[in-house]
């Protein structure tokens, strides 16, 4: 690998993206949110890889292109010959929420750790600057490769790797197995050096009451950095030095809220990697999920990132 700099790489599922448009038409793109932090990672100027399978049919072609024109390194997705990307359909109400519609039980992602390749993959694992997953990441794997991927960013920790995790929680995804998931983050969260969880998430798994609650649980871990985002309220960061809240500079209403974690955590993230305070990383993600929510789908257009 004649590439040696030191990158963040984003582990996950990345899926066909249908989402409805104003006439009533599906447009078709790609989407998944460890990925679409990925490309706001790498648009941000953070050497970025992306560690996921793909089938061999046109559309993971696509995905690969797609990565490749996000200047996401591409070399840890595994190709598997016969099968195809998972599939979601984007259903927005007139607020800008969204329903989505999974078609994903067959995705090769899901087997990411048993491929024959897995241990090449946990391998490369262990040179990272940073490892970025979430919880729905977790969601994907069985038994066995949770056990694998637990295990590689184990070992990639006492390499130096920084290890970073959004406990993003989809019920679906998890059959409504409120206990295995609850042991499943519990694993992820002790071997987690940031945590960026979503408020209204945290208290849909674990019963918190207020932000509050969601550090005092999470810091009972020993994550050294949380920042707990609170939708359109402040964000609310705990660290060695105490908590801050950062509130929200100005509250835009959106178009679609699809990829606004995705990508507050892609800002706050690359911010932190350019050596910038966990106060002023969170003022850079509120800008950027702002800009975000302002368009339609997860990835904006590449024309709507310039500064």
């Amino acid at each position: 690998m004649a590439d040696k700099k030191p990158r963040v790489v984003c582990v996950g599922e990345v899926m066909v993206e249908l989402a409805r448009g104003p006439e009533g038409r599906f447009g078709l793109s790609y989407g998944g949110d460890t990925f679409n932090t990925a490309v706001y990672l790498a648009r941000a100027g953070i050497p970025t890889a992306y560690a996921t399978a793909l089938g061999d049919d046109p559309y993971s072609d696509e995905l690969m292109a797609l990565a490749s024109a996000e200047n996401v390194d591409s070399e840890l997705i595994l190709r598997v010959p016969g099968r195809m990307p998972g599939l979601y359909l984007i259903e927005t109400d007139g607020k800008g929420e969204r329903k989505f519609y999974y078609w994903r039980d067959t995705s090769p992602a899901r087997e990411l750790f048993e491929l024959a390749d897995w241990a090449t993959l946990a391998e490369a694992l262990l040179s990272a600057r940073m490892i970025y997953f979430s919880g729905v990441t977790l969601s994907l794997y069985s038994n066995t490769g949770l056990g694998r991927f637990l295990a590689a960013i184990e070992l990639a920790r006492k390499q130096g790797a920084v290890v970073a995790f959004d406990g993003n929680f989809r019920p679906r995804g998890w059959k409504g197995d409120v206990a295995r998931t609850r042991t499943v983050f519990s694993e992820a969260l002790k071997r987690a050096d940031i945590a960026l969880p979503t408020f209204d998430d945290e208290a849909l798994l674990w019963g918190d009451a207020n932000p509050e609650a969601t550090v005092a649980r999470l810091q009972a871990f020993g994550i050294a950095e949380i920042v707990v985002k609170n939708g359109p309220e402040s964000a609310l960061i705990a660290d060695r030095s105490g908590r801050e809240g950062v509130p929200v500079p100005e509250v835009v209403v959106p178009v679609d809220t699809t990829a606004a974690g995705d990508s507050f955590n892609a800002g706050y993230l690359a911010a932190r990697l350019n050596g910038e305070t966990p106060a002023a990383a969170v003022a850079a993600a509120h800008s950027l999920a702002g800009q975000v929510i302002q368009h339609r789908g997860a990835i904006m257009p590449r024309a709507g990132a310039m500064h």
